[in-house]
């Protein structure tokens, strides 16, 4: 199941996925923010387990779909260092992604993990300085996305080391525009 057409399918397949994803989560937290979409709804606790389970569901659905962009449109990546070097770099990119990643998610908590700090003032947060983020501004999105273009190469798929930095760029746009935002209102708030 390899082929042009099957390319095709798994990177609009995957493009879909990873802006249904970045979207839904941005949208969703910014009308929480702005009139307590989910909180008014159903409380904070259920509002918050509601918008996670989506957020998880999409989150779940973007991973799958890369991995399967990755698997289609395996060895299109010609690159000219020995087959070798290029395992071991996307080797080293995975664990150092996985490893940043999993890193920070311990750091921050699992609430955190889906901006719980959304959902009411109990759940505010302020900046972290412990784990990763002593080295790293934002690890989570950044040194944390090395294992996208890892996988990508473990693959050789140039389709698949496209879709990751589309995936980075996405995410760090959604920062930008959701999250940093809404952070720097709650820390200035809070001060």
């Amino acid at each position: 199941m390899t082929g042009a057409p099957w390319i095709a399918i798994a990177f609009a397949y995957h493009l879909a996925s990873r802006l249904a994803y970045v979207l839904y989560v941005g949208v969703a937290l910014r009308r929480q923010e702005r009139a307590g979409y989910f909180t008014r709804r159903y409380g904070a606790t259920e509002g918050f387990r509601r918008f996670r389970r989506a957020a998880a569901i999409l989150m779940g659905s973007d991973a799958v779909s890369f991995v399967a962009l990755c698997v289609v449109s395996r060895n299109t990546l010609a690159i000219a260092s020995p087959r070798g070097l290029v395992l071991a770099v996307g080797v080293v990119l995975v664990v150092v992604g996985v490893l940043t990643k999993a890193w920070a998610a311990a750091t921050l908590g699992g609430r955190a993990y889906y901006w719980s700090n959304f959902f009411g003032p109990a759940n505010r947060t302020t900046p972290s300085v412990a784990g990763p983020y002593r080295f790293f501004k934002n690890p989570m999105y950044t040194v944390g996305y090395l294992q996208v273009y890892g996988l990508a190469l473990l693959a050789g798929s140039l389709p698949g080391l496209a879709a990751a930095l589309f995936d980075q760029a996405a995410i760090l746009t959604f920062y930008r525009a959701v999250e940093k935002p809404h952070f720097d209102r709650s820390v200035a708030g809070a001060g």
